[in-house]
């Protein structure tokens, strides 16, 4: 077997046709790897993994067309029917020949993330899962195509014959979707043999054991298929013909039934065992929150998709996968598909508006609550194409959202102060809120004798006229009592002492001016755009090894908490100590320091807590930046300074019994990104795509013409 393994490799490479097969399929990796990952700065090989995946529809046939065809065109085939080592391992030897062949060009692409991973951050457990789900799936088209070649001994017909076995398992996602989307029995049939499907659950991240198990068996079936074609003909010329057929009919049957069974019993352990999460962000694993969430509850849910279940499972395995988890991880969970071609109007027991297709909607006995499908994704605008694309997976956090929503016995009020100019808060701050089960609503203090007394906080976002001293009064009369609040100032030409004077009453007080940071480090593009250091914190622990971007601040000074103090003061964010505030912004030549200025460093984000009682502590978050929590300002960052205000948020809705509200941060999309400068795509262009399938081909041209002229 191995004599025959090294002959059949070694032939390969004494002709142009191994040369050639690690040529193209080296140089149409290298052009979408440059493309994908070099200019477009994806971190991901697995993009590229998966564009090509065509590539095996062109170079299967070439590399096992002569394999065992060429043996039956020569005669030679007799040789394998009477040769005493068994027809099995013949063909076993032949097909890892070629198997070999095609593992040199994986390992070539290994180095790819390696590679990579040079200009920036490279997802690597997803690339190389990608790799692997690729590596088997060639595998597998090369034992079609093996079988393919032991049919016929023209090499022109098994390449033909090769390519329609391997395009109609490449479409056949396409052709079972035509003749079914919602899927029936046909279709279950017919999906048996497409190829790809299990290709992009590698591509997406998932380690698929069912895919594993699937590709193995794929390539066992058709070797053994391969090793039957070849049986038939040796005892087609005996006495045993039809007593040898039958029994190879029932050896096909007995196989393919033990295949069946295995992969039917793989696929029906729990997601959870079958598909590991190798993704940066943990797309299809819930959070540890959600499960201790779910670990606790005790009401029955009913999550309701409207989608057939094997609609949803092609069309968003994402939100498929997030589903099972939830039904897996608790035995309250039941997760129902409605089909809207079998009950179009079934929304309506729950909505006036049809909800977009594969929505959600998450029912308890205390209530239920809709979550468009829409919402499930993050959406931002390319400007550099100027459309829409999907930044990030919204699934667990909105429906762990929507759990505790309906499972909660009353939503906490948060109300915003208004009448002095105050920002409103933008879509992604009110969409945190939302998610936190908090009820926003606003209020105007002039219009009301004191706060409401079912307010879990307020919110005070960056007032631009001072407040009046008997809202001031209002507004510290809540506070002194153990109320809440989240407050954000920043620059303005304005005197605001009503205002600044409830903040002193907690000891602090504001710089004048904007503060100017000189540390490169401290700051993005402006020294007024500050990336401040991020104090530890518990609110802060989300976006602690990440940047939160803080543009136009004021600076903000506290004593230090004293070990028998009354107040208890937490940096959360702070400028460098070379930082200092420019005091007369409306006059200022230059940001170089001058007279009057006001030395750093400045804390620009702080916790302040006083214990009013046993039972009742005033809690405030201070930050000097109006401009801070705004959706630019936080698209700066990738969103993290909404994570911060979601942490803050968070914070009010808990106590000694609760945790609070249960947020799952977006999981975003686009994590792994790199910069390349154009001269260096263009010579990894130029080596990838040319010089090395060029030089490859040349050296196989070279060998087949010396051994030519002997």
């Amino acid at each position: 077997m191995l004599a025959i393994f090294k002959r059949e490799f070694k032939s390969y490479f004494q002709s142009v046709i191994g040369w050639l097969y690690i040529a193209v399929t080296l140089a149409i990796f290298g052009l979408y790897f440059t493309v994908y990952n070099m200019s477009y700065g994806y971190g991901y090989v697995s993009y590229t993994v998966s564009a090509i995946s065509f590539l095996f529809l062109i170079t299967t046939p070439v590399l096992t067309m002569r394999i065992l065809a060429e043996e039956r065109n020569r005669k030679t085939d007799q040789l394998i029917l009477t040769s005493p080592v068994s027809v099995g391992k013949i063909v076993v030897a032949k097909y890892l020949s070629m198997a070999a062949i095609f593992t040199i060009c994986v390992l070539v692409m290994c180095l790819a993330p390696v590679f990579l991973s040079a200009f920036g951050k490279v997802a690597l457990p997803e690339s190389y899962t990608a790799i692997l789900g690729f590596w088997l799936y060639g595998l597998s088209c090369i034992a079609i195509g093996t079988f393919v070649s032991s049919l016929t001994e023209s090499q022109v017909i098994s390449a033909v014959v090769t390519f329609v076995f391997l395009f109609l398992g490449y479409m056949m996602g396409g052709i079972t979707n035509m003749i079914s989307a919602g899927g029936n029995l046909l279709t279950k049939i017919l999906g048996c043999y497409d190829l790809t499907a299990h290709l992009d659950q590698f591509c997406s991240g998932i380690l698929d054991v069912t895919g594993i198990v699937y590709y193995l068996s794929l390539i066992f079936l058709f070797l053994f298929f391969t090793v039957q074609s070849i049986q038939k003909r040796r005892w087609s010329i005996g006495t045993g013909k039809l007593k040898l057929g039958v029994f190879s009919i029932g050896m096909i049957l007995v196989n393919l039934a033990i295949v069946v069974v295995i992969n039917l019993a793989v696929v029906a352990l729990p997601e959870k065992v079958t598909s590991i999460d190798m993704t940066n962000e943990k797309l299809y694993t819930l959070t540890k929150d959600t499960k201790n969430f779910l670990k606790d509850m005790e009401d029955d849910i009913t999550i309701y998709v409207l989608s057939a279940k094997d609609t949803l499972k092609t069309q968003d395995k994402t939100l498929y996968q997030t589903l099972e988890n939830y039904k897996d991880t608790s035995s309250h969970i039941k997760v129902v598909y409605k089909d809207p071609k079998v009950s179009p109007q079934f929304y309506s027991n729950y909505t006036d508006t049809a909800p977009s297709a594969n929505s959600v909607i998450v029912e308890s006995a205390k209530r239920f609550k809709v979550i468009d499908y829409s919402s499930l994704y993050e959406t931002n605008v390319n400007y550099q194409t100027y459309s829409q694309e999907t930044t990030g997976y919204d699934g667990e956090g909105q429906i762990t959202s929507a759990i505790s929503y309906v499972t909660s016995e009353e939503m906490p009020v948060i109300y915003q102060i208004t009448g002095h100019g105050e920002t409103a808060l933008s879509s992604a701050y009110t969409d945190a809120i939302e998610k936190a089960n908090v009820t926003l609503k606003q209020l105007t203090l002039l219009k009301e004798e004191t706060v409401p007394e079912d307010a879990a906080a307020i919110i005070v976002n960056g007032p631009t006229e001072d407040f009046s001293s008997d809202d001031a009064a209002k507004l510290s009369d809540y506070l002194k009592n153990g109320g809440k609040a989240f407050i954000t100032t920043g620059y303005t030409e304005k005197e605001l002492p009503n205002f600044e004077a409830v903040l002193a009453e907690y000891n602090l007080s504001l710089a004048k001016g904007i503060v100017v940071e000189t540390n490169s480090d401290g700051y993005y593009q402006s020294p007024f755009y500050l990336l401040p250091e991020i104090g530890y914190s518990e609110w802060t622990s989300d976006v602690m090894n990440n940047y939160v971007f803080s543009p136009y601040c004021r600076g903000i000074t506290h004593p230090q908490t004293e070990e028998d103090g009354e107040i208890t003061y937490t940096d959360l964010l702070n400028t460098k100590a070379s930082a200092f505030s420019k005091t007369d912004v409306a006059n200022m030549n230059s940001i170089e320091k001058e007279d009057g200025d006001v030395d750093g460093p400045f804390a620009i984000g702080v916790e302040v807590e006083k214990k009013v009682d046993e039972e009742n502590t005033t809690q405030l978050f201070v930050f000097a930046s109006a401009e801070m929590f705004t959706d630019n300002a936080d698209q700066m960052v990738a969103g993290n300074n909404s994570k911060l205000f979601t942490s803050c948020i968070k914070s009010f809705t808990s106590s000694e019994d609760t945790d609070g509200a249960v947020v799952i941060p977006v999981k975003e999309y686009d994590t792994a990104k790199i910069t390349v400068s154009a001269m260096t795509v263009i010579l990894c262009a130029v080596g990838f795509v040319i010089l090395l399938p060029v030089v490859l081909l040349g050296i196989g041209i070279g060998i087949w013409a010396v051994r030519r002229k002997k």
